[in-house]
């Protein structure tokens, strides 16, 4: 069997394992490296071809024996192959990736500025398709004659290309620039996939911008690798139909709703249907506290339990295919809704108010179901991606399982 894989410093959160198994019948592993890892690996590997990530793109042009003249054009390689005799032949498969997220829009932005944020391998590779479609550009670096400290030259921008690693994760939340700024900008591309919304993705949202993340990206030069690998083209339609896989597959499903509803016992039957694993946020703050529910809202009051909820659901939306249950207050904290939106589909199970039981439920208790309703039902519709009637939980969890796809 043909043996390929990935290397880059931190890469435990990568996709491309998972990609490659939908292109080829290849083994396809991960391989993380320290710097001065580098050139022994591709001295003594034997691996038949590998890809190349953050932060090696540039590092190991000196370690191939042959580049494509796009590798050596854009002086940045993704994909390097084997060689008879020795030695690997250095590829750009990032140029035709990110070919590929732009797509039609392409058109529309010729002879308007772009703003491509940061200066590393992948920014090369932006840099030469926006030349190559005649896309004017200014490279914003952190120690350039054009950086973030400048930004007030540029809020020209039409198009803003984000190719560092800023909100990536784990450092979800974090954004390279405040949208706000830039009134003429029409559209964000952001190469992270993971989270599937960073931060800058989630603004331009609010802001009425169109934006994509970088997993049609990386599905493309995924697929782009997978011929140099095999030797032969492969469907036209199979980046999307990979793009399309993946995200499903990454995306957590959190759901909302009353205290009662069923949301744990809905969250665990589809964990079991689907395979994945589930979340409760609710048992996570009893572990977390050593307390039950209860206690902590008679000893510590609500707003310290919100607190502790706020830093459990910080943590557990950044994971990727969960089954995530949250307590029925989530949604009164608005900045949990960024958490879940980041990399998540949210789901609000209804139910019948008169059906909701109020034991062992503090808020229940003490303000009345009625009354929480009255608060919380605009937030739970203005928070959810859908609804589902609450009844039966194993057949609503069924009904989540068809009709997301799972």
């Amino acid at each position: 069997m043909l043996r390929f894989g990935l290397i880059g410093r931190k890469i435990s959160h990568s996709f491309s394992p998972e990609i490659h198994s939908l292109i080829g019948d290849y083994e396809y592993k991960l391989y993380p490296l320290e710097p001065e890892e580098l050139p022994g690996f591709v001295e003594n590997t034997d691996l038949d071809g590998f890809n190349v990530t953050i932060p090696y793109k540039r590092d190991v042009i000196p370690l191939c024996r042959t580049l494509s003249p796009r590798a050596a054009s854009i002086g940045s390689v993704n994909t390097m192959i084997r060689l008879e005799g020795g030695g690997f032949y250095g590829d750009n498969t990032d140029y035709y990736g990110f070919s590929s997220l732009l797509g039609t829009d392409a058109e529309s932005f010729r002879g308007k500025k772009a703003l491509v944020l940061g200066s590393g391998g992948a920014s090369q590779t932006v840099c030469s398709v926006l030349s190559d479609l005649n896309i004017p550009y200014v490279v914003i670096s952190r120690s350039g004659k054009n950086n973030y400290d400048n930004l007030s030259l540029h809020l020209d921008a039409a198009l803003i290309v984000n190719t560092t690693p800023v909100g990536m994760y784990p450092n979800n939340g974090e954004a390279p620039v405040d949208l706000r700024k830039f009134p003429s900008c029409r559209l964000v591309l952001d190469l992270i996939y993971n989270p599937f919304y960073t931060s800058l993705l989630l603004q331009a949202k609010d802001l009425g911008i169109p934006g994509r993340n970088g997993m049609l990206m990386l599905s493309a030069q995924g697929v782009k690798s997978g011929e140099l690998f095999l030797g032969h083209k492969l469907p036209e339609e199979l980046p999307s139909e990979i793009a399309d896989s993946i995200s499903r597959r990454m995306k957590n499903i959190v759901i909302i709703g009353m205290p009662g509803c069923g949301k744990t016992t809905v969250a665990a039957h589809l964990a079991n249907l689907t395979g994945r694993q589930m979340a409760d946020t609710d048992s996570m703050i009893c572990e977390k506290t050593g307390m039950t529910i209860p206690e902590i809202f008679s000893e510590h009051g609500e707003a310290y339990f919100r607190k502790i909820e706020t830093e459990v659901l910080r943590d557990v939306s950044k994971k990727s295919g969960l089954i995530i249950s949250t307590g029925g207050g989530v949604v009164t904290v608005p900045e949990n809704r960024d958490f879940i939106r980041q990399n998540s589909i949210c789901l609000f199970l209804d139910r019948d108010s008169s059906s909701l039981p109020i034991e062992g439920r503090p808020l229940s208790k003490s303000i009345g179901i009625e009354n929480l309703l009255r608060i919380r039902m605009p937030l739970y519709k203005a928070w959810s991606d859908k609804t589902f009637l609450s009844e039966d939980c194993l057949k609503t969890a069924k009904n989540i399982k068809k009709e997301l796809r799972l």
